[in-house]
């Protein structure tokens, strides 16, 4: 097959998502609901659609099936096409064994087939658990005119948050000059958000090379990037300064959904000129009771609404029965919160239900410095007048 390609994407989303602790139980990580009627893994497809890329590669590993029926043929995304389009690719299975992807290098490494049979010039490596929107694009212009090997998305983080992610410090034209995975004392605030664009040629060198030792952790941010850089090649950092959220912990789940109801400092899920595609269900309009009290909050499709909504996400398919009381709370799809029930801070997994007069979640306020979110997890439910406090996980 002769295809030739400038630019493909590959988008790791096999990780298990283990803080996600219960959410993640039956799915991976990137299929987590989120705003409402959309998926983690919505926002790098709709971001490689609308900037130009048409061939995504899509590495799964951990809990795979409800991802794999999720992406299907990749038609809601535009991306159901004959040269190119979205593909999942599982852990390679070769002749003589199976191996799990054992690192982010070594899941690239073993789809190098996948990406010979478009030829790209370069390929763009996407993590599947941020919320963002971006136009990656403008960053292949800019790798380009640097001549770059490689390019890495930056942002600028508090430096009491540097720790969790790769460090580096650029020259004044942008040059990476030192680069550390998760470095315990942080010399520098510019984080790596994991988006990156390789030269092909340079990181089929590199990922060979890695994959020949038997001491390397196989990973970009530990062994691929540090080697380029001890190599002296060319690496370049690009800067982005909108909004970016890593959602792989309940906290910053939590956070990046409440955001959503404060377009002044988040992503507009409503701009017709950069959407995020989904697959959705039909869905029937929503049904408020006349009875029910909504204040800032965001109300999906299919939705039964009779008592108080307040500061909260409401995904689609969701019931909130009469005298229930719902604040500062996402209620992923399919959750039912009975009558005189309460949820405070909490996140209520898909098809959970929370018994009549039982409550999930407290307010900071309340109980001090053993604060956290109240979890749910899908299709889990409490018992008639059952109190869950806050950073209750079940």
């Amino acid at each position: 097959m002769n295809i030739h390609k400038e630019c493909i994407a590959m988008l790791l989303a096999g990780g298990q998502g283990s803080r996600l602790l219960v959410l993640t139980e039956k799915t991976a990580k990137p299929a987590v609901p989120f705003g409402g009627k959309y998926r983690i893994i919505d926002f790098p497809i709709s971001n490689c659609v609308h900037s130009g890329i048409d061939t995504v590669g899509i590495l799964t590993q951990y809990q795979p099936l409800e991802l794999n029926d999720y992406i299907g043929n990749g038609q809601p995304w535009g991306l159901n096409r004959n040269r190119g389009g979205v593909h999942v690719l599982p852990p390679y299975a070769q002749i003589d064994k199976s191996e799990w992807y054992s690192g982010t290098a070594n899941a690239i490494y073993q789809n190098i087939p996948f990406i010979e049979r478009y030829n790209p010039e370069h390929v763009l490596i996407l993590s599947g658990d941020h919320i963002y929107k971006m136009d990656y694009s403008l960053m292949l212009d800019a790798h380009k005119q640097n001549n770059a090997e490689c390019t890495i998305a930056v942002r600028n983080v508090p430096i009491d948050e540097a720790s969790r992610f790769g460090i580096m410090t650029a020259d004044p034209d942008g040059r990476i000059t030192k680069f550390e995975e998760k470095p315990k004392k942080p010399e520098s605030t510019l984080a790596s958000m994991g988006v990156y664009i390789f030269k092909w040629d340079a990181l089929r060198r590199y990922l060979c090379e890695d994959e020949a030792n038997p001491e390397s952790q196989n990973d970009f941010g530990k062994n691929i990037i540090p080697t380029m850089l001890a190599d002296q090649r060319p690496l370049y950092a690009y800067h982005f300064d909108s909004y970016w959220k890593d959602v792989g912990t309940i906290e910053s789940l939590w956070e990046a959904n409440m955001d959503l109801l404060n377009l002044t400092d988040a992503i507009d899920l409503r701009d017709p000129d950069f959407r995020i595609y989904s697959r959705n269900e039909a869905n029937p309009s929503s049904y408020i009771s006349a009875e029910s009290t909504i204040i800032n909050s965001n109300i999906s499709e299919g939705c039964d609404i009779y008592g108080h909504v307040e500061n909260s996400i409401i995904s689609t398919g969701c019931t909130v029965e009469a005298g229930a009381v719902i604040d500062n709370s996402v209620l992923m799809p399919g959750a039912r919160v009975c009558a005189g029930a309460r949820v405070s801070y909490a996140i209520i997994g898909e098809g959970a239900v929370v018994a009549a007069d039982s409550s999930v979640g407290e307010a900071p306020e309340i109980c001090g410095d053993g604060w956290g979110i109240a979890v749910l997890g899908r299709e889990k439910n409490t018992q008639v007048g059952e109190k869950l406090p806050a950073a209750f996980v079940r």
